[in-house]
C-alpha cells in the first residue's frame, strides 16, 4: 500500500499545476511521535509558525501527535507517508536510532530525508521535592538498600533516561526499574504522585515541569559540562557517573521527496531556527537550541549510531 502511494505522490508531482511548482497547496501534517506536553511538543508548537512564515505561499503546518512504543509509533509514520512534501515530522535521537537494534521495525534513521536538526536536550535525572535523595550517590546507596524499589519513568524504551536509568545501574551496581511512558509530558504526574521514584527526562523538560508546578529536585544533568540552562547544576560525570546522555530534536519527511521542496523545507527550517523571536521563545521554554544542517545532522546521526550499536552489544536494554 505505502509503495502505491509513493507511486501514486511520484506521478502527480509531475503532472502540471501539480506538486513542487503549487506547493504548498494544502496544509502540511507535522507528526510529533510523543504525547502533548513534553519537550518535542512543545519546540514543534512554538516552531511551527516560524516555519510556515519561511515556507512562504501561505504555508498552513497541523500537527498530530502519534505517541506510543517510544516514538516508534510516530517515526513510523513519517517513514511510510507519501514523499510529496506535505508529511514532515520530529525524530528524537537516540530513541529512533535504538529501536530497530531491539524489534523489527519499518524504518532505519537512513529511511527519513533529514531537513535539520533543532534542538540537543541533555538529559537529566529528578526526584520529588520531599525526597531523601540530593545526589546520584545517594540515589544509589538507596537503590543498594531497597533492591528493586528504584522505579524510573522515562519518555519510552530507547529514549536517552532510558538509555542513561540503564547505565546507571551498571555504573552503581544496582537494580533499576524503568517505567516508560509515551512521552516525558506523562512522567510528570506518576513522579508528583510519588508513584516512581526518579524521572529520567531532559533537563529542558525538567524545568518545564518545574514552571508548569511539579514539586521536583533535579539531582543531575547528563551532559559533558554544565549547560546555560543549568549553569549551578553538577553534572552526572562531576558526581562521579560519566553518563553522558542527550536528545537531538530535528525535522525529517519521508525519503524520495522531490529535491527543490526539500531544500525549500530545509531552508525555512535554517531561517526558522535562526529567527530571533524563536530563538526568544527557545528560552522561555527550556529548549537548547543546536541547529545542524542536514549534511551536519546526517554525519551526527551516522556516528551516533555505531556509539548505540556498541552500547547494545555491551549492555542490551529491554522494555522492562
Amino acid at each position: 500500500m505505502y509503495t502505491f502511494l509513493r507511486l501514486v505522490a511520484a506521478i502527480l508531482i509531475c503532472l502540471p499545476g501539480i506538486g513542487s511548482a503549487a506547493y504548498p497547496d494544502h496544509p502540511i501534517t507535522m507528526i510529533v511521535a510523543f504525547s502533548p506536553g513534553g519537550g518535542t511538543d512543545v519546540v514543534a508548537r512554538a516552531l511551527v509558525p516560524y516555519l510556515e512564515k519561511h515556507i512562504g505561499g501561505n504555508a498552513k503546518i497541523v500537527i498530530v501527535n502519534r505517541p506510543g512504543a517510544g516514538g516508534d509509533i510516530g517515526f513510523a509514520a513519517i517513514a511510510a507517508a507519501p514523499p510529496d512534501g506535505y508529511t514532515i515530522g520530529f525524530i528524537n535521537s537516540p530513541s529512533f536510532l535504538a529501536i530497530p537494534l531491539e524489534r523489527q521495525t519499518k524504518y532505519t534513521w537512513q529511511s527519513f530525508e533529514l531537513l535539520g536538526n533543532v534542538v540537543d536536550d541533555p538529559a537529566s535525572f529528578a526526584v520529588h521535592a520531599d525526597s531523601s535523595i540530593k545526589d546520584l550517590k545517594e540515589l544509589a546507596a538507596f537503590a543498594k538498600a531497597n533492591p528493586g524499589a528504584l522505579s524510573i519513568g522515562t519518555p519510552g524504551v530507547g529514549a536517552p533516561g532510558h538509555l542513561a536509568a540503564t547505565m546507571f545501574g551498571k555504573l552503581a551496581g544496582v537494580t533499576v526499574n524503568h517505567i516508560p511512558f509515551k512521552g516525558a509530558g506523562e512522567v510528570r504526574a506518576p513522579l508528583a504522585g510519588k508513584q516512581i521514584v526518579l524521572a529520567a527526562i531532559s533537563i529542558g523538560e525538567s524545568f518545564q515541569a518545574q514552571k508548569g508546578g511539579v514539586p521536583l529536585r533535579i539531582l543531575a544533568q547528563l551532559s559533558a559540562a554544565r549547560t546555560t540552562l543549568a549553569p549551578d547544576l553538577p553534572t552526572a560525570k562531576e558526581q562521579g557517573f560519566p553518563l553522558i546522555l542527550s536528545s537531538l530534536r530535528g525535522v525529517a519527511a519521508p525519503k524520495g521527496m522531490p529535491a527543490d521542496i526539500r531544500e525549500r523545507l530545509a531552508k525555512a527550517l535554517e531561517r526558522a531556527v535562526a529567527d530571533p523571536e524563536f530563538q526568544a521563545k527557545s528560552l522561555q521554554y527550556y529548549a537548547p537550541l543546536r541547529y545542524l544542517s542536514p549534511a551536519q545532522f546526517e554525519a551526527t546521526l551516522r556516528e551516533d549510531d555505531a556509539q548505540i550499536r556498541q552500547l547494545w552489544k555491551e549492555t542490551p536494554w529491554t522494555d522492562k
